[in-house]
């Protein structure tokens, strides 16, 4: 089984760019994430045969956004958190399957200055507790764009960055606490001095220098490691400013 996780930054731009559908045949996924896709239910006019499509929009227009396209229809399916005060940005879909649980996620940013440490601290400590809920019936497949660079290997340049949006001490501890609490990041754990970066900024043409960030993740149980094959980067991807991620089980 393959799945694969893409923050394309516009569902509509990446399509319009030609990257997508090419991939989606050379790579043909059972599951396919995505995050940021910036689009409401009705602008969605694409067509993926083969594939069942679970969206889940912000009220914001534009903004954030995620869809998942999987060939198996799941057993059931939740979008955000059940019963619980976040604003209705689109950031989560979980998917049931025989097997497992699929969870596709956008993390929010903490903002330049770490304006929106708060709410992440508060975010994080909520899909943690779904994940673990989840978790304690079936194992758990989490992926999407996490917001994280978990360690110093993460980033091309971590002491200028200490305090930065997605490398503060706060956010790299969260994300520890989310592997303390029975998870693995299948990348890291596969190939533990590997650096492979997932996303490069726009604004300083960072991919053409090489300075880029690992925040996108297959983050799963870790009694499911042993049944990974390989955990994979696609960094010849081009389209967005992160790459395609990937797991093969």
């Amino acid at each position: 089984m393959k799945l694969i996780s893409w923050n394309v930054n516009g569902f509509r731009a990446v399509m319009s760019k030609g990257e997508l559908l090419p991939f989606l045949e050379k790579e043909d996924p059972d599951i396919m994430a995505f995050q940021e896709t910036k689009m409401q239910e009705e602008q969605f006019n694409f067509e993926f045969p083969g594939y069942h499509r679970y969206m889940n929009c912000a009220e914001k227009k534009g903004y954030s956004g995620t869809m998942v396209l999987t060939k198996k229809e799941p057993l059931s399916f939740v979008y955000d958190f059940e019963g619980e005060d976040h604003p209705k940005e689109g950031r989560v879909i979980t998917l049931e399957y025989e097997d497992f649980y699929f969870v596709c996620a956008y993390v929010p940013n903490s903002k330049d200055g770490l304006k929106r440490i708060d709410y992440r601290m508060h975010w994080e400590d909520d899909l943690r507790a779904h994940l673990k809920k989840l978790d304690a019936k079936k194992p758990v497949i989490y992926t999407g764009d996490l917001n994280v660079a978990h360690n110093e290997i993460d980033l091309k340049n971590p002491d200028e960055n200490h305090f930065s949006a997605g490398f503060s001490d706060e956010e790299r501890g969260k994300f520890g606490e989310l592997l303390d609490a029975g998870f693995a990041d299948s990348f890291r754990e596969l190939y533990p001095e590997e650096v492979k970066y997932s996303w490069w900024s726009y604004r300083t043409k960072a991919r053409e220098r090489g300075v880029g960030w690992r925040i996108d993740y297959f983050v799963v149980s870790k009694r499911l490691m042993k049944d990974i094959k390989d955990s994979l980067i696609y960094d010849d991807i081009m389209g967005s400013d992160h790459c395609p991620v990937g797991l093969i089980l």
